[in-house]
C-alpha cells in the first residue's frame, strides 16, 4: 500500500490536461475505448439513480443460495509487482510464490498512474496473457483505483478483449490521483468528489451490462487505516451498483510490518499507525486507526461498522490479501535503472520509474531487507467457493458473499449450511455434534446465501471445520481454540447513512474446540424465531483475546490492539466468514 503522505503518491499532473495532449477530451478517450456509446451505458447523475435503484432490488432478493457442492479456491485480490511505482518483484516472483503457497487465483491490481495507463497496463497485459498460457493459475489484471476523496480499492475485470482498455479508460477518468480529487477543501468539494466515486462504480457496472466487459468488482482497501472512507460513503458505494461494489478489506495487507526488518516502535499490523487528519471523517475513535487481531475495527468490532451496515439486510463483504510490495526480510533490492538519458536528468525515482512505467528487474543482494508484506498465500489466505474453476466463478463467488478469510494457515476447511426447521423440544442446542434432526429443505444456505423462514420455526446452523494439520511458513502448526457465533436483527436502512453501531448484534455462542482436530460438526439453533436475522462466524488461535470494544456483554472474547512489540502475526491468528441471511415471514 503507499503511504499518503508520501510524496510519490503525489504526481504533478492533471488528468483533463493530460488527456488533452494526447489528443483526447474526457468523452473522447472513453468514446474511443467502446464505452460511453455502447448499448445501456449512463452517465452523471443518470448512472447514479440507475445504480440506487438496482442497489434497493438486490436487497431483497440476492443471496448465495444453497449450492451442496462448492470448490472452495484460495485466492489474493490485491498484489502489486514492479509496474507499480512502490513495490519491487516481476510478475513470474509473485506467481512462483503463489503457487508454492497453494493460491489457485490472484489479481495484479498496480497503483493507478499516468505511466500505467499510458504503458504498464499493456506492457504486464502481454506478460499476464503469457503467464495464463503457461500456468494454472486463474490470473486476472486489475488495478487500484485511488477512490475520489477517499481511500483506495481494488478493481478486477474479468479477461476479455476489451478489460484493458475499459481498465485505462476506467483510470483516466475516475482516479481520484490522476484527477486531483484528493485531500478536499471544503464541505462542497467533499460532496462533489464522494458523487465522483458513485458514479465511477455505476459507470463500470453499465459497461458490464452493456457487455464491454463480461463482469467486474471493486472492494474497498484498508478502509479505516487513514479515516477517510466515512460510513455515508462505503453505503454510497455499495448502493452505487451492488453487483460492482461487493465489499471491503476486512484485514489489511503488510500484516508484518511489527516485523519487519526495519520494525520501529509503535509499528502496527497493517501498517494502521496514523491519527486523524483534516480530510478523516470526525465520527470515527482513535481506536478506529489501529488493527484488532490483524483486522480493521470496522470488521472486527461486535457490533460495529459491518454490522451496522449488515443490519440493513443487503450484502456487503469481506475479504483479507497480501496487498504484497515488499516481502518481510526478504533479499532482493530494486536493480539499477540505465546509465545515460533520459534517465539521468531525473530528479527522484518515481520519475525514472515513470519513463517505462516499470521499475528495473530485482537483484538478490543475500542480505534481509525492509518489508511489511508476505508473499501471496503465504500469511492471508481468502477462500472462494465456486461452482466453476473459471473467472466467471471467482466474480460470482464474491459477489455472492461466498467467501471466508483466515492468518496463518488457521484452517484447513470451513463450510457453513443455514436451514429453517420444524420446531420442537428436547433437541440438542449448541452441543457441538450434528444433530441430524428435522425437516429442513434442501442442504441450506451457505456463506453469502439467505434462508426463507416462518415466524415461529427453528433455524438450525450447522458448522463443519477442518483443522490444519500441517506447520505453516513460521513453523506453527495452527490449533483453533475456538468458534464464534455473531448474530443480530436486520431491522432495514438505516435513518442514519452514518451509523457506526448495530446495538443489538452480539456474540451469541461460543464453542470450544482447542481439543478438537481433523473434521468436526458444530451445531447452534435459534429457536422459534420472529424476526430477520444474520448470523456471521470468527475463531482464533486463542493466544490474544479479551472483552470486545462494545465490551464483554457484547463480546466477551474479541481480538484486541496489539501494545508495542507485540505484534507478531503469528501469534495472533483469526478466521472470518461472511454471513448468512435470515428472511422470517
Amino acid at each position: 500500500m503507499c503511504d499518503h503522505n508520501a510524496t510519490e503518491c503525489t504526481e504533478p499532473h492533471d488528468a483533463d490536461a493530460e488527456l488533452a495532449r494526447l489528443g483526447f477530451s474526457r468523452r473522447d478517450m472513453l468514446r474511443t475505448a467502446g464505452i460511453v456509446l455502447a448499448a445501456g451505458a449512463l452517465t452523471g447523475a443518470q448512472s447514479f439513480g440507475a445504480g440506487t435503484a438496482r442497489a434497493s432490488a438486490l436487497g431483497s432478493t440476492g443471496g448465495g443460495g444453497g449450492d451442496s457442492a462448492l470448490t472452495w479456491l484460495v485466492g489474493d485480490h490485491h498484489v502489486h509487482t514492479q509496474f507499480s511505482h512502490d513495490a519491487k518483484y516481476r510478475l513470474v516472483q509473485q506467481l512462483d510464490a503463489a503457487e508454492r503457497y497453494g493460491v489457485d487465483w490472484l489479481a495484479f491490481t498496480e497503483h493507478a498512474n499516468f505511466a500505467h495507463a499510458e504503458q504498464g497496463v499493456f506492457s504486464s497485459l502481454e506478460q499476464i496473457q503469457q503467464e495464463r498460457n503457461e500456468r494454472e493459475l486463474l490470473i486476472f489484471q486489475g488495478l487500484e483505483w485511488y477512490i475520489p476523496a477517499a481511500e483506495h480499492g481494488s478493481v478486477l475485470v474479468a479477461p476479455g478483449p476489451d478489460s484493458a482498455r475499459v481498465l485505462r479508460a476506467f483510470e483516466l477518468a475516475w482516479d481520484g490521483k490522476l484527477n486531483r480529487w484528493e485531500r478536499p477543501a471544503d464541505a462542497a468539494q467533499q460532496a462533489e468528489w464522494e458523487r465522483r466515486a458513485a458514479e465511477a462504480i455505476a459507470w463500470l457496472g453499465a459497461q458490464k451490462r452493456a457487455g464491454v466487459i463480461e463482469d467486474a468488482v471493486v472492494l474497498a482497501n484498508h478502509p479505516l487505516r487513514l479515516g477517510i472512507d466515512s460510513p455515508h460513503e462505503l453505503r454510497a458505494w455499495r448502493d452505487a451498483d451492488p453487483d460492482i461494489m461487493i465489499g471491503m478489506e476486512g484485514a489489511p495487507g503488510a500484516q508484518g510490518s511489527a516485523i519487519s526488518q526495519n520494525t520501529r516502535a509503535g509499528d502496527q499490523r497493517g501498517e494502521y499507525t496514523n491519527s486523524p487528519r483534516a480530510d478523516s471523517w470526525p465520527g470515527f475513535p482513535a481506536d478506529a486507526y489501529r488493527p484488532y487481531g490483524g483486522f480493521d475495527w470496522a470488521t472486527a468490532t461486535v457490533g460495529g461498522l459491518w454490522d451496522a451496515m449488515l443490519a440493513e439486510g443487503k450484502p456487503f463483504w469481506i475479504t483479507s490479501n497480501s496487498d504484497n510490495h515488499l516481502t518481510v526480510k526478504d533479499t532482493w533490492v530494486t536493480g539499477a535503472y540505465p546509465a545515460g538519458e533520459p534517465y539521468a536528468s531525473l530528479p527522484s525515482e518515481f520519475d525514472r520509474w515513470a519513463v517505462l512505467g516499470k521499475r528495473p528487474d530485482p537483484v538478490d543482494t543475500g542480505a534481509p531487507q525492509g518489508g511489511s508484506d508476505f508473499w501471496p498465500g503465504q500469511f492471508s489466505r481468502l477462500h472462494t467457493g465456486v461452482t466453476t474453476r473459471s473467472y466467471a466463478g471467482v466474480l460470482q463467488a464474491m459477489r455472492l458473499g461466498r467467501m471466508w478469510v483466515d492468518h496463518g494457515h488457521l484452517l484447513n476447511a470451513f463450510d457453513v449450511r443455514v436451514r429453517a426447521t420444524m420446531p420442537g423440544k428436547g433437541r440438542g442446542r449448541g452441543n457441538g455434534a450434528g444433530s441430524g434432526w428435522g425437516n429442513a429443505a434442501g442442504a441450506g444456505a451457505t456463506l453469502g446465501g439467505r434462508v426463507a423462514a416462518r415466524r415461529g420455526q427453528d433455524v438450525e446452523v450447522t458448522i463443519t471445520v477442518t483443522t490444519t494439520d500441517y506447520a505453516n511458513a513460521a513453523g506453527i502448526v495452527p490449533q483453533l481454540a475456538h468458534v464464534d457465533l455473531i448474530s443480530g436483527p436486520v431491522t432495514g436502512a438505516s435513518t442514519d447513512p452514518d451509523a457506526l453501531r448495530a446495538p443489538e448484534t452480539r456474540v451469541v455462542t461460543r464453542f470450544d474446540t482447542t481439543t478438537r482436530r481433523g473434521s468436526f460438526t458444530l451445531t447452534h439453533v435459534f429457536e422459534d424465531v420472529d424476526r430477520p436475522f444474520y448470523v456471521r462466524f470468527r475463531g482464533s488461535d486463542g493466544k490474544r483475546q479479551g472483552a470486545g470494544y462494545h465490551g464483554a456483554t457484547v463480546d466477551p472474547g474479541g481480538p484486541l490492539r496489539h501494545g508495542d512489540g507485540e505484534g507478531d502475526p503469528w501469534q495472533d491468528t483469526w478466521f472470518y466468514a461472511n454471513p448468512v441471511f435470515v428472511d422470517v415471514q
